[in-house]
């Protein structure tokens, strides 16, 4: 059985995902980090290059790829969860846990980590693009895929990575 890990960019699902691998003597994967490693480029890149259909597409693969072993602590990339295959993939031999965090706290954590500008795109045009108006904006889109794919959730904004860690320990 794999352990999943969905939400929102800067939620820590590869941090904490490291170390709940570590607690249950699992092997992680990090969905994005290996999309990029064989892509070759950034998702900022791919988004530029290729748009956003073909990204989602690299995704999918990946993320059927993995969910096809077992034993994995997978966090999934932000956005795994619009497609409903991948969805259906990751539940059938994974527990999907959805962290999640306030607004506020997600673009903290965004903006802290010094490759986001480099290495991720916008996801939405406009004026509401990179800040806090862009994620509420995303969250309002994306929570009832969160919530309808979750199996269990985690509110993480005011917990650490052991904290995080050590309770999803106990939700699984």
């Amino acid at each position: 059985m794999n352990i999943v890990l969905i939400g929102y960019r800067g939620t820590g699902k590869s941090s904490i995902g490291k170390r709940l691998a570590s607690l249950l003597w699992m092997d992680f994967v990090d969905t994005d980090t290996l999309l990029i490693e064989r892509a070759g480029k950034t998702i900022k890149e791919i988004f530029e290059s290729e748009g956003e259909p073909a990204f989602r597409d690299k995704e999918s693969a990946i993320i059927q790829e993995v969910a096809a072993k077992d034993n994995l602590v997978i966090a999934a990339g932000g956005g795994a969860i619009l497609r409903p295959e991948n969805v259906e993939a990751l539940k059938k031999n994974g527990k999907i846990i959805w962290l999640k965090a306030d607004p506020k706290t997600l673009l903290a954590r965004v903006q802290a980590d010094p490759a986001t500008a480099e290495t991720r795109p916008n996801l939405v045009t406009g004026g509401v693009a990179g800040g806090i108006e862009e994620i509420t904006t995303l969250l309002d889109q994306r929570t009832p895929l969160y919530q309808a794919a979750a199996d269990a959730s985690l509110e993480v904004t005011y917990l650490t990575i052991d904290d995080a860690a050590q309770r999803l320990t106990g939700l699984i």
